[in-house]
């Protein structure tokens, strides 16, 4: 019974981290900012904008990148696939043009973030 709470608890703990984007304020974000975001350096956001298509910041005059909330979510996804969930490139692509993973709705993950509260409760009251 330990072991299924505990795997949930971790299930939990990784959704909850997969919104790690959801309280951006700012309109535009550097990619410093952004690589901060995600633990990974820039050169690896700037390969990824190579790789997907849907993944296009803005660049101001000195082509410097400027990511929207938008550009972050999409990379958000890419970083689930590939970094968490260890798909490569190719298939990271072919899936976020399916979109399978990604047909979860806020209600979805508002119901875990919940659940997770009413974990952390009971595993302090367990000790």
């Amino acid at each position: 019974m330990v072991y299924i709470c505990q795997n949930v608890y971790i299930l939990v703990t990784n959704v909850w981290q997969m919104n790690r984007t959801e309280n951006l304020t700012k309109l535009y974000y550097s990619i410093g900012e952004v690589a901060e975001m995600f633990d990974v350096s820039p050169s690896l956001i700037r390969y990824w904008e190579n790789e997907f298509k849907n993944l296009k910041p803005q660049k101001n005059r000195k082509g410097d990148r400027k990511f929207t909330v938008k550009d972050i979510h999409e990379l958000e996804k890419i970083y689930t696939l590939v970094k968490e969930r260890g798909f490569t490139l190719i298939g990271a692509q072919r899936e976020l043009r399916t979109n399978k993973t990604y047909s979860n709705t806020a209600k979805s993950i508002k119901k875990l973030e919940r659940l997770k509260q009413k974990l952390m409760r009971l595993r302090i009251r367990l000790g």
